[in-house]
């Protein structure tokens, strides 16, 4: 696996690079990763940088909601232009391409949670991943929004169990977004859900024991092509990506929470070389995993 692993993300690498239309963003404009739990900002403190226009981009390990509040525009979601009104709420995946023309002055609240976190949030069998997936619009609640007043004025303070609470309240909005947004998604697929649901709580159990597509199909009692079809109707990606993905959060993790040199990080993830777990980690992040701690540990990120 290792591998096919390492060119399967030098490939993605060469692809995104290759497209200068559509940029990978952590934060629009930037490159560096999210230092906090989450990160709040208002709708206007970026927009008006951008005379209201975000340009195409996606990024690379972060999700977002995004609520307006007053005014609006229209949002492009993945090739899709959807019109933005107040009290609408768009919900945009970890690598889905997206861009907003806003009309100025438009108000409201953008919240942006780390993969990492959302993994520590979203159990597999309560199958919320799957519908948080699909980048589009919905209507906001009420709930919606006092929960997004409340992450932001938890966000500015400075109290003791600050991260704590942010967690809790970041779960508690990607509960209500994934709430409604599973109201219009009908049982059609049911069997195809439970399916995904059911790969997802194996993914949670043997990802450090690096199985292949081919043990998760075999433990499902289906075939790779068939958990491929699976987790393509789920989130647009490929079995073999999802594996891998899971792989580097966890990674991630390990880096920024743990004191545990490169090398012992890379023999928990069943890496038998801590060099080649470097390149796939670098091919990946753009970083190598020791660049990337550096980054944090000198205010860099």
């Amino acid at each position: 696996m290792e591998g096919s692993a390492f060119v399967l993300y030098n490939s993605n690498m060469r692809s995104a690079r290759s497209n200068s239309a559509i940029q990978v963003y952590n934060l629009f404009g930037e490159s560096s990763d999210l230092p906090d739990v989450v990160h709040c900002e208002t709708i206007a403190a970026r927009s008006v940088l951008h005379d209201w226009k975000l340009a195409v981009h996606r990024h690379a390990r972060l999700h977002q909601v995004i609520l307006i509040d007053s005014g609006g525009g229209e949002a492009t979601l993945d090739g899709q232009v959807y019109a933005l009104r107040p009290m609408h709420v768009v919900n945009v995946p970890v690598g889905d391409v997206h861009g907003f023309k806003l009309v100025p002055g438009t108000q409201g609240w953008v919240v942006t949670i780390a993969a990492e976190i959302l993994d520590e949030t979203l159990l597999a069998p309560e199958g919320l991943r799957s519908v948080l997936s699909k980048c589009t619009v919905v209507r906001g609640t009420p709930q919606m929004r006092a929960t997004m007043k409340q992450i932001f004025a938890e966000f500015a303070g400075r109290d003791f169990a600050r991260a704590h609470v942010l967690r809790a309240l970041s779960a508690s909005l990607i509960g209500l977004v994934a709430r409604e947004l599973a109201r219009g998604k009908g049982d059609s697929s049911a069997a195809d859900s439970e399916l995904f649901r059911r790969f997802e709580a194996l993914l949670e159990q043997h990802h450090l024991k690096r199985w292949s597509v081919s043990d998760y199909a075999a433990a499902l009692s289906i075939t790779p092509t068939h958990l491929n079809r699976v987790t393509r109707a789920a989130t647009g990606d490929t079995a073999s990506h999802l594996i891998l993905n899971r792989l580097i959060r966890e990674a991630r993790r390990n880096l920024v929470y743990t004191n545990l040199p490169v090398s012992t990080i890379a023999y928990t993830l069943g890496f038998d070389d801590p060099a080649y777990f470097s390149r796939v980690y670098a091919a990946a992040t753009g970083r190598s995993p020791r660049a990337f701690r550096a980054g944090l540990h000198s205010g860099e990120e």
